[in-house]
């Protein structure tokens, strides 16, 4: 019998809800039990007017205050002395979540390649599941960026009356072929490492690190390298361009596993709003939460045509878009200007009707 993981995988303060009776997953699929690794920050007021969820990306955790320490935090845009944030991992993640590092009841041994395909949408099933258990009958702002911003428009659809407004950045509508090209190159890579599928924790290490090292390129782009990893010199080896891309791949290997990666890459290629509900258009008919939408200029993974096709099918969506020179990174680093969007977008919340901005105005920074 494996015992639980004790693997650098899980944050400081991690709480784990643990649903003992089946989880049912969209493709039929049954998980045994269910585990929901969680943080909160800051308090739910009387009102219960203050709630504001956080959805991570593909290898995040549920530790928003770490990883967006420029947005979470006193004195920033969303502070924990006025809000109760609350941030869960993906279920399909190895950071204390169900996934393929949680022991199968059913063996008493680690599921690894067993666990099963997992949705967007069974992500947000898993969130509302942990909203219900808070106590949470309505939240004030859902935000993510990339995969994180899929959930946040899955759980737009799937809770309407829950939601009262949204922000998804540098994310998609449905997942585009684009994007699982790059997701099963990086899968191929995790296949050609030969200790792939073999059942231990650290499995498969080196396809993971050449799987974020293809990742990266997405990540980035073209003015990145050029601005971050040009050498001056007129060296014909050892390029700086090089041993970054070793550096990333080394940097995850240490702090994720390639079995969760593989998961959730196939997670995020199920991304359709769409799917059974009449398609995409009518799927998005259906929010009734304000949304904003924040696309990144120089996004090569998630291009702005994909924010702006967001705002056009959301009744009612505002769409604004920021430049920076770290491509679709830039959600998770350009705290300055998302910060200072969301301090409009909250305050424009706050106004009465009449002075809300007209649908259909377009703010570029």
């Amino acid at each position: 019998m494996d015992s639980q993981p004790t693997l650098p995988f899980f944050a400081t303060n991690t709480q784990i809800l643990v649903i003992n009776t089946p989880f049912v997953l969209e493709s039929g699929a049954v998980l045994p039990r269910l585990e929901i690794a969680y943080h909160t920050y800051g308090r739910l007021n009387k009102a219960q007017d203050n709630v504001v969820w956080v959805c991570h990306a593909l290898t995040g955790n549920s530790d928003a205050a770490a990883w967006w320490d420029g947005l979470i935090g006193t004195g920033r845009v969303f502070d924990p002395e006025q809000y109760f944030i609350v941030c869960a991992n993906m279920i399909g993640s190895c950071y204390g979540s169900s996934g393929a590092l949680s022991l199968n009841p059913a063996t008493n041994e680690r599921f690894y390649t067993a666990f099963p395909n997992v949705t967007i949408r069974d992500v947000v099933q898993a969130h509302i599941i942990l909203r219900k258990h808070l106590g949470i009958e309505r939240i004030f702002a859902c935000v993510g960026g990339s995969m994180g911003g899929q959930q946040v428009l899955e759980w737009a659809i799937a809770e309407p009356d829950v939601l009262e407004c949204i922000v998804p950045m540098a994310t998609n509508a449905r997942h585009s072929p684009w994007g699982i090209a790059f997701n099963a190159s990086q899968r191929l890579a995790l296949e050609a490492d030969s200790t792939f599928g073999e059942r231990r924790p650290d499995a498969g290490a080196n396809g993971l690190k050449a799987a974020r090292a293809i990742g990266i390129l997405s990540y980035r782009n073209y003015d990145t390298f050029l601005q971050t990893q040009f050498d001056e010199n007129e060296k014909s080896d050892n390029f700086r361009a090089s041993s970054y891309q070793e550096y990333q791949g080394e940097k995850l290997t240490k702090r994720f596993n390639a079995h969760s990666y593989w998961t959730l890459s196939k997670t995020m290629d199920s991304h359709n709003v769409g799917r059974g509900r009449g398609g995409v258009a009518a799927a998005f008919a259906s929010i009734r939460a304000k949304t904003l939408v924040i696309g990144i200029s120089t996004d090569i993974l998630f291009p702005v045509e994909e924010q702006r096709f967001i705002a056009d099918h959301i009744p009612d969506a505002e769409y604004v878009e920021i430049t920076s020179r770290y491509g679709h990174d830039g959600f998770l680093i350009e705290f300055a200007a998302i910060g200072g969007i969301l301090e409009d977008f909250f305050a424009e919340m706050r106004r009465s009707p009449h002075e809300t901005v007209e649908e259909g105005d377009v703010f570029v920074l």
